[in-house]
Order: C-alpha cells, then sequence, then structure tokens
C-alpha cells in the first residue's frame, strides 16, 4: 500500500477536492441565512442567494443615477489601474535592486540595511503622509502598493541572487563575463522565474493596501464602494463586491502563474500547483 505522501488523486478527484471547500462554504451560508431570515425577514446581515443575485444585476447593469456609471465596472476599472501599476512598477523595481543588492557588494553594503529596515515599517502607518505629499489621487494610492510590496519583493529577490551556485559567477568570469554580462546573462535569467512567484505572494497584500487607500480617500473603487454603504449596513452590495475582488485577484494569481510556466517551463517542471 502507497504512504499517504506518495498518493496523488486523478484530474476528476483533484477537481472534486478543490471545489469541496467553496460548496462547504456556500452550504454554511445558505444554512445560515435561511436560519436568519427565518427569525426575522427583514434581516440584512445575511441575504438571500436571491437577493445577492437582484443585487449584482443591478450593480453590473444599471447605470448610477449620480453618475450615470455602472458601478461595478467603473470601481473595478479604477481598482485595476491602481493595482496595475503599483504591481508593475513593483516588479520592475525589484528586479533591479534585487539583483544589483544580491550581486554588488558595494550596492548591498549600502542598500540591504536600509531596505531591511523600510520593509519593517507598517505601511499603512505612513498612508497619511502619502496623502500629505502626494494628494489624494492615483499617486498616493499607488504609492503606497508600491510602499507596501517593493521592499519584501526586494528581499526576496537578493537572497535569491545571494543562493546562486558561487560556480557559475566564477565559469561566467573565468570565460570573459563582465560584471554587466554576469548581470544580464546569469543572474537576471535565474531571477526572472522567481519575481512572479514573489508577485504573486506580494498580491494579497497588494489588495490590502488597495482597499485600505479606497476607503480613506477615493471617489470610485471596490474599496471605496464597500466602506460607502458599510454604513447603510448593505450587504446585498458589500458581499458580490468581496466576491468580485475574491475573483479577481485569484485571475491574477493564476495569469502570473501560467506567464511563468509559458517563459519559464524548465523552472516550473515537477512542481504541483
Amino acid at each position: 500500500m502507497k504512504r499517504l505522501i506518495n498518493q496523488k488523486p486523478t484530474k476528476t478527484l483533484a477537481v472534486a477536492v478543490a471545489a469541496a471547500p467553496f460548496l462547504l462554504a456556500v452550504g454554511f451560508y445558505v444554512v445560515a441565512s435561511v436560519e436568519r431570515l427565518a427569525e426575522n425577514p427583514n434581516d440584512k446581515l445575511l441575504p438571500s442567494l436571491g437577493t445577492l443575485a437582484a443585487s449584482v444585476d443591478r450593480l453590473t447593469t444599471e447605470p448610477s443615477r449620480r453618475t450615470g456609471d455602472i458601478l461595478l465596472w467603473a470601481d473595478t476599472q479604477a481598482s485595476l489601474f491602481r493595482i496595475g501599476s503599483g504591481v508593475a512598477i513593483s516588479m520592475v523595481s525589484a528586479l533591479l535592486v534585487g539583483v544589483l543588492t544580491g550581486l554588488i557588494p558595494y550596492v548591498n553594503r549600502t542598500l540591504s540595511t536600509f531596505i531591511a529596515a523600510v520593509a519593517m515599517i507598517p505601511p499603512l502607518a505612513v498612508l497619511p503622509i502619502f496623502f500629505i505629499a502626494f494628494g489624494v489621487g492615483e499617486l498616493s494610492k499607488i504609492m503606497l502598493i508600491i510602499f507596501g510590496i517593493l521592499p519584501v519583493m526586494i528581499r526576496d529577490l537578493q537572497q535569491r541572487v545571494e543562493g546562486l551556485p558561487s560556480e557559475q559567477l566564477v565559469k561566467a568570469q573565468t570565460l570573459g563575463a563582465s560584471s554587466w554580462q554576469v548581470f544580464l546573462r546569469v543572474a537576471i535569467p535565474q531571477t526572472l522565474p522567481r519575481l512572479f512567484d514573489v508577485t504573486r505572494l506580494a498580491l494579497g497584500s497588494a489588495w490590502l493596501f488597495l482597499i485600505a487607500a479606497e476607503a480613506i480617500a477615493a471617489e470610485q473603487g471596490l474599496g471605496y464602494r464597500i466602506f460607502l454603504v458599510r454604513r447603510y449596513l448593505d450587504m446585498q452590495t458589500i458581499i458580490p463586491y468581496v466576491v468580485w475582488i475574491t475573483i479577481l485577484a485569484f485571475l491574477f494569481d493564476w495569469l502570473l502563474r501560467h506567464i511563468n510556466q509559458w517563459l519559464f517551463p524548465w523552472y516550473t517542471a515537477g512542481r504541483s500547483e
């Protein structure tokens, strides 16, 4: 008999066990909602699935009386611009700074302690400073995302470069490679796949900082809408927005994982995800 650690589910079983927690969560919600609505038909905390479906239809098809926009799509567009900009800038910056600090001792001695110190600062604590320095427009929200995830990404990539086999660096230099060529031809290609992995890990934090920034100062956005309607206990809007944010985050993660597999099949070969 195979040991448990050597047993793998079939494709059908893998889909079934992956879907099970979601079905359990929905089932738990339905049971709780039915019980609360049986006690109080006007209960707002856990609306029925039919009420949620009607709310989703309203949010995705009916223009706002105030702005004329369809709220869910307008909020999604605003939030995706902010998080997309923040994550893209963080990826490019983390790749350059992380590789340089891991590869060049002078840069390492100059920046690594500073980056480690910055990574310890709670990003939400500096949010008021960003609003004062950059205003309440898009820049402050994008800066918060960058400030929140960039130091962690840099440190991860730096460790990746420091973990490269020294034989590779010595061999490249023996063959006449300059520092620039070692950076470009040895360090960067082996760090790029890890960049996608660390970005996937940072996405959760990026969404957190986005929602926090939009909750405080914004006129559009998924986080703005949730915090706007919370005062009315409008769970018909809040729950679909939370589910939609989860779907978007999952799609981001899925996209990065498949881009990584497509660009660097040697890196992801043999991994089970």
